[in-house]
């Protein structure tokens, strides 16, 4: 068992290459995978309702003919937020209530400022429209995601929240169905894939088009986003998830390997690293890992992806752990360190930080308040959580005064004929004032 996870060294000649080779994951485009989304994509796009009720009854088994029976009647939701477990709905009430919290400090307002010749100049702040959230389906059933996505979108302003979930077999999540209750999802669709992304994207008779589309899903669903962006806007390309622990002599090994379990059971495609400059700790783990993996549900998920994208790398220093986690960029790192949130501060790239030993990253998946719709795939290097600004617009404003058109016009003017662009000179000189026309 103590082979289960790859072992690096930092030292090792061959660690670049080695670690690369760790973190691609095959990340290249699949083309098979490509070129079905790609015709799916199509099929909705030319057919409509028509081609979503074929591909919803090929792919999650369900006998309809009317794209019509795909929408949920809001009073759905709200009976399932009523029958749902008294205790599971008191947890899923908290972990809104700390969702809405946080990100309430997140929304920004317009804002202006007025030169001394009177030139208004501001930002104009404007929710979107209409958004899409895509919730996983299938596997398993997110009602986090639901909080996660809806939240924020709630807080920026968004008139409409249209939200689609896959039903394999016409299976219902009573969960999921009470978090869009809950955050103040305004229509539901039991529809996912490739097919649900393509309607949302372009709109059919029953499903409304979008502006935007967020939330997770599989390489179908992230595939399809890709091919879409452009038409509609969209949060992220997620990946597999991913967490990179940092720790020193002061870690507990079996806390770290039961937090390496927690990011690994979510498919076979997770990665699970820890960092360290504490060989005799590294050893621990390894250990605590052969002795809880027995015990774990999803052992055989787990061992999978901690065998093909698990590694504990051993580095000279924590200055080293550093760079290293910096290099990967992780969706996830946690910090169990001697003087974490000193540590943290040294961190240039990662998409959520969990700062101390008590900071159990699972935490943040459901109740901590931060987004846990997160950049994956080294992505963290330049993408941030999804987050309120996620639902807004920004559009700037420019209100010139008589005086300021006036010494503006002399500036464009100068740069425009510079460019050559005549047009938008002359432009510009006619707002100067007429006395002082000789000038021009």
């Amino acid at each position: 068992m103590s082979g289960l996870i790859t072992s690096l060294n930092s030292g090792d000649a061959d660690f670049t290459h080695q670690l690369d080779a760790l973190l691609a994951r095959g990340g290249e485009a699949d083309l098979e995978v490509e070129a079905t989304v790609s015709g799916i994509i199509d099929e909705v796009r030319r057919r409509g309702d028509e081609a979503l009720v074929e591909f919803t009854c090929q792919f999650d088994q369900l006998d309809i003919s009317d794209a019509a029976a795909l929408e949920l009647p809001p009073q759905r939701l709200r009976s399932a937020l009523d029958q749902l477990e008294p205790e599971l709905r008191s947890a899923i009430e908290a972990s809104a209530a700390r969702i809405k919290a946080y990100h309430e400090y997140q929304k920004q307002e317009s804002w202006h400022y007025e030169e001394e010749d009177g030139t208004l100049l501001g930002q104009q702040v404007t929710p979107i429209e209409r958004v899409g959230l895509y919730v996983p389906g299938g596997k398993a059933a997110y009602p986090s995601s639901v909080l996660m996505t809806a939240i924020p979108a709630v807080v920026a302003g968004v008139s409409e929240l249209v939200m689609v979930v896959p039903t394999p077999g016409g299976e219902l999540n009573q969960a999921v169905l009470a978090a869009a209750s809950l955050s103040g999802v305004d229509r539901v669709f039991t529809v996912g894939g490739a097919q649900a992304i393509a309607a949302l994207a372009y709109g059919t008779k029953t499903l409304p088009r979008v502006d935007k589309i967020v939330g997770p899903g599989n390489i179908y669903v992230a595939t399809a986003k890709r091919q879409v962006f452009g038409q509609v806007g969209i949060d992220m390309i997620a990946g597999p998830s991913e967490i990179v622990v940092i720790c020193d002599q002061t870690a507990d090994p079996e806390w770290v390997a039961m937090d390496l379990f927690a990011q690994a059971e979510h498919d076979e495609r997770a990665q699970s690293i820890v960092i360290t400059p504490v060989p005799e700790l590294a050893g621990e783990i390894r250990c605590a890992i052969a002795n809880l993996l027995p015990e774990m549900e999803r052992r055989e998920i787990i061992a999978t992806a901690l065998s093909n994208q698990g590694a504990i790398i051993e580095v000279s220093s924590m200055d080293e752990a550093v760079r290293v986690s910096d290099r990967i960029a992780p969706e996830h790192l946690e910090l169990m360190v001697d003087q974490p949130l000193q540590l943290a501060r040294e961190i240039r790239n990662a998409g959520a930080l969990f700062v101390g030993k008590f900071s159990a990253e699972s935490l943040g998946d459901y109740c901590a308040g931060p987004n846990h719709v997160l950049p994956t795939a080294g992505t963290a290097r330049f993408s941030s959580p999804l987050g309120v600004y996620d639902f807004q617009t920004r559009s700037s404003l420019i209100m010139c005064s008589e005086q300021g058109a006036d010494h503006l016009g002399r500036v464009a003017s100068k740069v425009a004929r510079a460019e050559q662009l005549t047009a938008h000179a002359r432009s510009a000189e006619l707002r100067i004032k007429r006395n002082n026309s000789d000038e021009r």
